[in-house]
């Protein structure tokens, strides 16, 4: 005869109902956001909430667990911590029903506040996916609670109906998650084709006046190609972002405009239109990321097509006392930087192409800010909708998070080729990479073979000093264990220190160094 201990524990049958139930609430949530396909969901406001709150200690964690896919892992710890919580409220679910009610409608309260401060989601979808989502995860805590209930009181009360409750556990549980994945699946698939739909940008650009050329004879192409090595263009596809948007926002162009206002004489406001009819010009700059480690791919160069902000500035007459240049995002973001970084005669821009063709969503489309040498954590706003002429008493996101003020890139460079542990046969190999130092660029690269001399690598051609430098160096392999080293010389004849400091709060350095094996 089966005794009553080896019926399935209440407790744990809760804490599951919960469980399943704050999945229910967060599927809700998803098929209710296709009401507002482009905008942000509940779920996605309080992921920018979190974004928000916790960016200053969890920022470089996040870089380097997760690199570019650190969104998705916060949605998808988000949904673990909710089921968490789920599963502690349906532990309550039959000796205290109640707390599961509270506890459901405390979140969709929650929910309705982040979606409040979110510029991006809409207000009444975001109340209606709240409450809604809320009532059908107290329903399905409660209701499968007690079903399961029933379930262990009949296996206890009759020893023939021995397994009946782990059964009813199985078809139960089983059903309602399969039912939650395909429909959370659907409407995710529904809104992201939505989505794609309405970011993907069918005009064409106005042809940009090239102001300086890209070579042709670069390393990764030609006669001088080297295998292995970057693109001295990185191919949009392939181009880093970082940025703390839980979502690429998705902006009509046909209702955005760009306002420049502040310590300025006269307040100006662009359309889109107004822009492309514009003497457009096209540069190559290379970005960097400040989380980027020695190293690390979080850098990449392309071909920017815009306007230069210096003129729009000097349109808009910049006033005594102006101390920064301050960007602001349609979702609110904000990055500042000295004025005299804009008027200084670099290329910074404002720019609506990228590598030919209109801005991609995820990289700002319809304008976002370029400026060539400083980090783009305090000038590279994307989704552009505002430049204000302020005062250091303002503060970009990231400043009052203890992140420096200001942001010069920093000398570095990368080795690409071999990689780090590779196993390569005794023989000639080229040792090859990347490095930058925009607007004052790249004077010399050296390399080190384990502890001997520093030897004077090869340099590709450049368009300008805002790009990074391709460079190459023959090496004849050694059977054994060895150690390489690469450090840059910039335009201004310092070397690319050794000491290393991590990437907070003004840029990593440190010499990269990569091992590897000849046989």
């Amino acid at each position: 005869m089966r005794t009553e201990p080896d019926a399935p524990s209440i407790g744990r049958l809760g804490a599951l109902a919960g469980a399943l139930g704050a999945a229910a609430a967060l599927a809700v949530i998803e098929v209710v956001a296709l009401l507002d396909s482009t905008g942000d969901s509940v779920t996605e406001a309080t992921g920018n909430a979190f974004i928000d709150a916790f960016a200053a200690s969890l920022k470089e964690i996040a870089v380097v667990l997760f690199g570019t896919n650190d969104k998705a892992a916060l949605l998808i710890g988000t949904a673990i911590v909710a089921m968490l919580i789920g599963a502690w409220l349906g532990m309550r679910a039959l000796s205290r029903p109640v707390t599961v009610v509270v506890g459901f409608t405390a979140f969709a309260v929650l929910g309705i506040v982040m979606a409040w401060r979110d510029p991006l989601a809409s207000k009444p979808v975001s109340v209606l996916a709240s409450l809604l989502g809320a009532a059908v995860g107290v329903a399905v805590t409660l209701g499968l609670a007690r079903r399961w209930q029933r379930a262990v009181q009949v296996e206890r009360a009759h020893p023939a109906a021995a397994g009946y409750a782990r059964r009813r556990v199985l078809v139960d549980g089983g059903i309602a998650a399969a039912a939650l994945l395909i429909g959370v699946g659907i409407a995710r698939s529904a809104r992201e084709s939505a989505r794609t739909t309405a970011s993907r940008v069918t005009r064409k650009l106005p042809r940009a006046t090239p102001k300086v050329t890209v070579p042709a004879g670069t390393l990764d192409k030609g006669s001088g190609a080297v295998a292995g090595i970057t693109p001295y263009v990185t191919p949009t596809d392939d181009f880093y972002r970082i940025d703390t948007a839980f979502r690429a926002p998705i902006v009509d162009e046909s209702t955005w405009s760009l306002t420049i206002k502040g310590m300025v004489d006269r307040e100006i406001t662009l359309t889109y239109d107004d822009i492309l009819a514009r003497d457009l010009i096209e540069v190559p700059i290379t970005m960097l990321c400040v989380s980027n480690e020695i190293g690390n791919h979080l850098v990449g160069n392309a071909r920017w097509s815009g306007v230069l902000l210096t003129d729009l500035l000097q349109e808009a007459g910049v006033q005594d006392g102006a101390e920064q240049v301050m960007g602001e995002s349609v979702d609110g973001f904000t990055a500042g930087f000295p004025v005299e970084v804009a008027l200084d005669g670099r290329d910074a821009m404002l720019v609506v192409g990228m590598n030919g063709h209109p801005l991609p969503a995820e990289h700002g489309f319809p304008a976002r800010l370029v400026i060539p040498g400083i980090y783009g954590y305090v000038s590279a706003t994307k989704w552009l909708k505002e430049i204000r002429l302020t005062t250091w008493d303002e503060e970009g996101f990231w400043v009052p998070r203890g992140w420096s003020r200001l942001g010069p890139i920093k000398t570095s460079s990368r080795i690409d080729v071999p990689h780090s542990g590779e196993e390569l046969e005794a023989g000639p190999h080229a040792i090859a990479g990347v490095a930058w130092a925009p607007t004052i660029g790249i004077q010399r690269v050296e390399v080190q073979v384990d502890d001997g001399p520093w030897r004077k690598a090869t340099l590709g051609p450049v368009a300008s000093a805002d790009t990074w430098v391709q460079w190459w160096l023959e090496w004849d392999a050694k059977p054994g264990d060895h150690r390489l080293r690469a450090r840059a010389i910039d335009g201004d004849g310092r070397t690319q220190t050794a000491e290393i400091a991590p990437p907070a709060p003004d840029g990593a350095t440190g010499l990269h160094t990569i091992q590897v094996k000849v046989g």
